[in-house]
């Protein structure tokens, strides 16, 4: 019995509780909501991931405080307060398992989205208990090497010496290997992916028929060489007939130029190919111009360009050049300045152009992107530039947390307002939005040139910040955003991990939450952009109605144009 007594206090001893009490508490924290719903399998494997990082932690107090020659424990002690701790974990863990349900509904409640049922509990379960096992055993790996280089160097110098030289080594052996292979290898495969997808020919987007289209007969480039976004974009528009039959108006067909990656060599020569193709297309003629600035893929988004023709009944043209295969996380990763590259070359040849025509014969001028987007179509302009000579305005939702101008407006905010909803000065120059509109009066006047950002207080892509690890968010401050859960709480390092992780998944919000901005808020953003003239509120309100009704349908004609979303 005394035996038994025994190797049970030693397993207990070496379960270390404290450790497994850390764990457990960060276990509890990443149950907790964040910014986007997360369904078993994503939130159990962030919920055994922080859990790991939990006990490394502890592990890296219990280190340090052996390190630092404090006093140990004795067994008397220790072995009591271990038992302690791990009862403790079990109590915490259980506890927030029981009201995770909960907390997910919350989010789901403020995005009018149907509650989750409690079964999916043991999925998550499971799914955390092989993340964090899985981390363990890459952990414990890592260690043996290490002891193995250290083993080796003692011999040849001081013991401490050895092990900083062992943890040197292991980590740059194991970054060279996830680099210059793992991570290689991966991309390259990506890469060749995305292409391939990109040249998919999907057989409900034939050619248009229309021989002055992008890609028509007469066009400068072939309906091949614009892409799978490409085609979907210039496939998708509203023609002259439905604006015309909505609105009992007369209606002009829009002009829709893109060019894809295969169109020329450079960013240079896709941008020069852009403009004649625009000058081809008659698109300098038409009242309103905007240059758009894709996501990653080359994808843009129906609901921001449906509307903005609509409102103007045709009386649009607009032009955008791809300058990536890769998605929007990986194409900032792999190649972080290409976008900025093809958007400020793009830029500037519509500029350039557009200065040299009359100014009351020219278009009005307008920026816009999404995402990644916004953050490039940010770089295409440099404003001492155009001083002398300005755009009409910018309209960039879902601006990403890295946007110069954006996180300026936003910490340069008027005290009082609202982090994910500022005021910025009078709002002469810059205006912020969301799904309840604008917040300034509709008489307040605009300087000559406008800049509207877009954007939902659920939005991860927006609103992470590597320094939510140490500080809590001035998103989270009251008031919150109408589609933040009133149950989100920040927790030191869980918290910037939830948002890290939902980042992954904002695209998959219901339509007017997280990255999914709806065309009903983009019709409000644009009104405010460009004051289109003989609208009355009760024939926006049905038009806004109309775009939100054909944008959720996935059995319209607009579909294909959405599968792409975020790029």
């Amino acid at each position: 019995m005394s035996s038994v007594t025994a190797n049970l206090g030693k397993a207990t001893a070496a379960l270390n509780g404290g450790r497994i009490l850390l764990g457990a508490v960060f276990f509890a924290a990443s149950l907790t909501p964040s910014l986007i719903p997360r369904d078993e399998l994503i939130q159990g494997a962030l919920s055994g991931g922080v859990f790991a990082i939990g006990y490394a932690l502890g592990s890296f107090f219990s280190w340090l405080w052996f390190y630092l020659e404090f006093p140990r424990l004795n067994d008397r002690v220790r072995l009591p307060l271990n038992a302690l701790a791990l009862a403790g974990s079990v109590f915490i863990a259980l506890a927030a398992l029981t009201q995770a349900t909960n907390w997910q509904n919350s989010i789901r409640a403020v995005m009018a989205m149907r509650p989750s049922e409690g079964t999916w509990l043991l999925m998550l379960c499971v799914v955390a208990v092989l993340t964090a096992t899985f981390l363990f055993v890459i952990a414990r790996l890592l260690r043996a090497l290490t002891t193995v280089v250290a083993s080796r160097m003692s011999r040849l110098v001081p013991r401490r010496v050895s092990n900083v030289i062992a943890v040197v080594v292991t980590a740059l052996l194991v970054w060279s290997v996830a680099s210059n292979f793992i991570v290689r290898t991966a991309l390259n495969v990506l890469d060749s992916s995305f292409a391939e997808l990109d040249r998919l020919f999907e057989p409900e987007q034939p050619r248009p028929a229309d021989p002055e289209k992008t890609g028509g007969t007469h066009s400068l480039i072939g309906w091949e060489e614009l892409g799978r976004t490409g085609r979907r974009y210039v496939a998708s528009g509203p023609s002259a007939e439905e604006i015309r039959a909505f609105t009992g108006r007369p209606a002009l067909a829009p002009v829709r130029v893109y060019v894809g990656l295969r169109g020329a060599d450079t960013a240079k020569k896709r941008a020069e190919l852009a403009l004649k193709e625009l000058q081809r297309q008659g698109g300098f003629d038409r009242a309103n111009l905007v240059v758009i600035t894709p996501t990653g893929t080359g994808w843009v988004d129906p609901s921001a360009i449906d509307s903005v023709e609509f409102l103007h009944h045709g009386d649009v043209a607009s032009v955008a050049v791809q300058y990536s295969y890769l998605n929007s996380p990986l194409s900032l990763l792999v190649q972080p300045d290409l976008g900025a590259e093809a958007a400020r070359a793009l830029f500037l040849e519509i500029y350039r152009y557009w200065t040299s025509l009359p100014r009351d014969k020219r278009p009005k001028l307008y920026l816009h992107g999404l995402s990644l987007g916004a953050l490039n179509s940010e770089k295409s302009v440099e404003f001492f530039e155009i001083l002398s000579d300005p755009i009409n305005g910018a309209l960039w939702s879902g601006s990403p947390f890295g946007s110069r101008l954006w996180r300026s407006f936003t910490e340069g905010r008027n005290e009082g307002s609202p982090a994910w909803l500022p005021t910025f000065g009078n709002g002469q120059l810059v205006r912020f939005m969301n799904q309840g509109g604008a917040t300034l009066p509709k008489d307040t006047p605009w300087e000559p040139l406008r800049i509207v950002y877009l954007q939902y207080a659920s939005d991860p892509i927006t609103f992470f910040d590597l320094r939510i690890a140490y500080h809590p968010p001035a998103w989270l401050a009251d008031p919150r955003g109408p589609d933040v859960s009133p149950s989100l709480r920040w927790f030191p390092i869980v918290t910037m991990l939830q948002v890290a992780i939902d980042m992954g998944f904002a695209n998959n919000a219901p339509m007017g939450f997280g990255h999914v901005f709806a065309p009903e808020h983009y019709t409000d953003a644009w009104v405010t952009l460009t004051d289109p003239p003989g609208w009355t509120q009760d024939q926006l309100a049905r038009l806004k109605k109309y775009l939100a009704s054909e944008a959720r349908k996935p059995d319209t004609d607009l579909a294909p144009a959405y599968e792409d979303r975020g790029g």
